[in-house]
């Protein structure tokens, strides 16, 4: 069996745009006609730029290769053009195509990957959502408005959620961390009060920042958010510097969450000997890979910390989550984007099958979906900004008070 063929799909993501401006697809066939699907989360570039570098390495690395052979594939993405050190632009791109491996490897075999990766564990899979704004809602206001993230707290869980994820300490910059002001803290603290008293017992709170704050900054938010009892603090502060996030570990009695923005298992092995996240939050379509994403699960179960894949992208890399999840003992919960319906229903074929809380572990082979590529190529991408766009400018309190106001 050898690869022949690969096509992309840069897929704009429309209104309400939950998982972000687009979604970069990716589609590897063989030679003898089976086709495998992929996903490429990789957000420092524009799509289309992703898009030549998947052609870049699939012609350099996969042409004519078998796809059975993905841990050669990935060393030899990663030593390319003499670097030999994690690149989260690289990894993404292995991560998409690795994935189609996978997929293809699958469906040659007639069995799921987690199948493959050493057979299910669990036989379906607790996950959470973020607090999504309404259609009547403002997206500026909803995000610092704390009795609607209730009131929306309160209706995720009547559908059967027993977790929820919020992040309501305002704009992240490319020069956090920084410290938290007084009005952050009062905000972050009445959120965590109301939903609590939303929800109660029946589900745990998330509470979410994005490497915001420094360590010293983290720990002041830390300690008005102990009284709630939160199952995590995700990414307290900027993701470069994992001795930094094991002082907020160290200091409060939260687990720490993280892994979104990293990538290979090197990066991971920094988190887990410094003691910085207890639980990792690796992202499929941008680790470096689904083999690469169960090395790092493994490395984490002797480290006694466990897994939550993270998700803010398409539902192919929701599915190798899922396949991931499956296969690990150490899984702890799935984020999804709601219940997977809207547009991530209508990308694939047959929607990901979500039930009262949870998903069920897929039997079919391979990712266990089939992208509907007559949506995606109805969908294509005409914008010019990024995945995810980060303030650039140094954060400033009074002007930047509404979440979401683009920066100058």
């Amino acid at each position: 069996m050898k690869l022949a063929a690969l096509e992309t799909f840069v897929v704009g993501n429309p209104p309400p745009g939950f998982g972000g401006r687009y979604f970069v697809f990716v589609k590897l066939t063989t030679a003898c006609g089976i086709v495998g699907y992929g996903e490429i989360y990789a957000a420092a570039f524009s799509p289309f730029v992703v898009e030549q570098m998947a052609r870049d390495v699939f012609a350099r690395y996969l042409d004519g290769t078998d796809p059975f052979r993905s841990e050669a594939f990935l060393r030899r993405a990663y030593g390319s053009g003499f670097s030999q050190r994690p690149d989260p632009s690289m990894a993404g791109v292995v991560s998409g195509l690795e994935m189609a491996m996978w997929d293809i490897v699958g469906k040659a075999l007639d069995k799921p990957v987690h199948a493959l990766l050493g057979g299910q564990v669990h036989e379906r899979l607790r996950s959470y959502t973020y607090l999504y704004p309404a259609r009547d809602d403002d997206p500026a206001t909803f995000y610092l408005d704390a009795d609607r993230a209730a009131e929306t707290a309160e209706r995720y869980v009547a559908q059967g959620f027993t977790a929820v994820k919020f992040d309501p300490a305002g704009p992240y910059s490319v020069y956090d961390g920084r410290q938290p002001d007084l009005e952050t803290l009062e905000r972050c603290d009445a959120f965590c009060r109301k939903i609590r008293e939303a929800v109660g017992a029946k589900a745990d709170l998330l509470f979410g920042t994005h490497g915001q704050f420094t360590a010293s900054g983290a720990l002041r938010l830390a300690r008005r958010l102990e009284a709630y009892d939160p199952l995590w603090f995700e990414e307290p502060v900027p993701p470069d510097a994992p001795e930094e996030m094991a002082k907020v570990a160290r200091g409060t009695s939260i687990p720490v969450a993280a892994g979104e923005r990293l990538c290979t298992k090197w990066e991971f092995s920094r988190v887990l000997t410094s003691g910085a996240a207890s639980i990792l939050q690796m992202n499929l379509g941008r680790v470096g890979g689904l083999l690469e994403a169960k090395k790092i699960a493994g490395m984490a179960e002797a480290f006694h910390a466990q897994i939550a894949p993270h998700l803010y992208c398409g539902p192919i890399v929701a599915a190798a989550n899922i396949q991931l999840a499956a296969c690990s003992p150490n899984f702890l919960i799935l984020e999804s984007i709601g219940t997977f319906d809207g547009f991530h229903a209508r990308l694939l074929e047959t929607p990901i099958a979500w039930e009262n809380g949870y998903v069920m572990t897929p039997t079919a082979p391979g990712l266990g979906v089939e992208l509907d590529e007559n949506v995606a190529r109805a969908h294509p991408y005409e914008g010019h900004g990024l995945h995810l766009d980060m303030a650039q400018t140094p954060v400033d309190p009074t002007r930047d008070a509404r979440f979401g106001v683009p920066q100058p």
